[in-house]
């Protein structure tokens, strides 16, 4: 078989086994398909793009920040004055070009973030935006009731822990920074990254511990 008529085959795949997606994935994948009819675009380059966003560009991203905020304060007072420029330092930025925000946890505080409007989220640092963060429900409930979504992902704070709610827009993002896990003292920025989780920079999950990555 040809590599043309494979990749034809492929692309036919793509457009017609659409059972095991939702009704707004098959309308973009719909859409998708007529604009490469047409020429507009390229499959293998949209292809190409979310595979880098899945597997270069991810939390991976973002957990070396909070990694490195937790072991160079230099870099933490730099990350709480300007977030952007501190991120944009380590070679993170967006094609979209909006500022980031970093949000510090707290024994006082915990940050949860949301985008009540549409589903804007930190791509350079996070990657592709968890399903869940763009449902209606989460987007409604993360306002109205932060505490029972949190226990929703298992997270279970302090009466005293106050929770607040960011809103990202198209112009700020939000980064949530969790707080350090004990017993993490000497870690390197590599052993520290590997306790960061996505989950835990949007605020829905905290730190895993140490003992987790047993």
């Amino acid at each position: 078989m040809s590599s043309d008529k494979h990749t034809h085959d492929q692309d036919h795949d793509r457009d017609h086994d659409h059972s095991h997606l939702t009704d707004t994935e098959a309308r973009v994948r719909a859409l998708e398909t007529v604009l490469s009819a047409k020429g507009y675009i390229n499959s293998g380059a949209v292809d190409e793009i979310v595979q880098t966003y899945e597997t270069k560009i991810g939390p991976q991203n973002g957990a070396h920040v909070v990694a490195k905020s937790w072991s160079d304060q230099t870099f933490n007072r730099w990350l709480e004055t300007d977030s952007t420029a501190a991120i944009h330092s380590l070679g993170y930025t967006s094609r979209q070009g909006e500022h980031i925000e970093a949000v510090f946890n707290s024994d006082d505080v915990h940050h949860l973030v949301v985008c009540t409007l549409c589903s804007c989220y930190p791509w350079s640092v996070l990657g592709l935006p968890p399903t869940w963060y763009k449902s209606p429900p989460y987007r409604s409930r993360a306002v109205i009731d932060p505490r029972g979504v949190l226990e929703d992902f298992g997270v279970s704070l302090s009466a005293t822990t106050k929770v607040e709610v960011h809103d990202s827009t198209a112009e700020i993002r939000y980064l949530v920074v969790p707080q350090r896990p004990a017993g993490t003292e000497g870690w390197s920025e590599e052993q520290l990254a590997k306790l960061v989780t996505r989950n835990s920079m949007i605020g829905t999950a905290l730190a895993l511990k140490p003992e987790d990555q047993l």
